[in-house]
């Protein structure tokens, strides 16, 4: 399968689908932070709107939460003065429109409502991580991903992280145990 992986800077769902034997392109502003030089080699550092034009057999996005995330409703107001939160919809919206399968991956956030419900809505502990960390999916022509491992605990760790220039890295890194279903469940 010919794949794009858009707004991806960790590499954790493309190197799954590389490893896989898929031709893999993964796509963000960010250079990729994955060390596995065949992911960074497949990595642009770049827009990835112009890429939507080609031909994918699917696409999977993680467009910024920053705008969009119930998370930061305090300040939506300044988000809806400066323009940021229109253009995060709009950014948001561009994925919608492509005619071939596609996961759209967001926080829980105002797109419930500026677009419609998620499809689905996963945590982590389903996926073999003792963690909690709501995470929406909007698919099309995707089946729903089928948890493979439940687990105990459910700790609230991400939302907990103590502030740092890394911390908005951190907390949207993608979980293995869910990078392995998406890469699994959906080729």
């Amino acid at each position: 399968m010919k794949i794009l992986v858009a707004c991806e800077e960790s590499g954790a769902v493309s190197s799954r689908l590389l490893a896989s034997g898929h031709s893999v392109t993964s796509c963000d502003l960010q250079s990729s932070s994955h060390p596995a030089a065949a992911v960074r080699s497949r990595h642009i550092q770049g827009d990835v709107l112009p890429l939507l034009a080609q031909d994918w057999d699917l696409v999977i996005a993680f467009p910024p939460c920053t705008d969009l995330a119930s998370s930061g409703a305090r300040w939506f107001a300044e988000k809806r003065a400066n323009g940021s939160q229109q253009a995060s919809i709009d950014f948001f919206m561009q994925f919608t429109h492509l005619s071939c399968p596609w996961a759209i991956e967001n926080s829980i956030g105002i797109m419930s409502t500026k677009y419609k419900k998620p499809t689905q809505i996963i945590q982590p502990w389903q996926y073999g991580h003792g963690e909690t960390k709501a995470t929406c999916l909007w698919l099309h022509n995707l089946p729903p991903l089928q948890p493979t491992n439940i687990v105990g605990g459910r700790e609230q760790r991400i939302w907990k992280l103590s502030p740092s220039p890394d911390r908005g890295k951190l907390r949207s890194k993608t979980y293995s145990g869910i990078a392995d279903a998406m890469a699994s469940q959906w080729t």
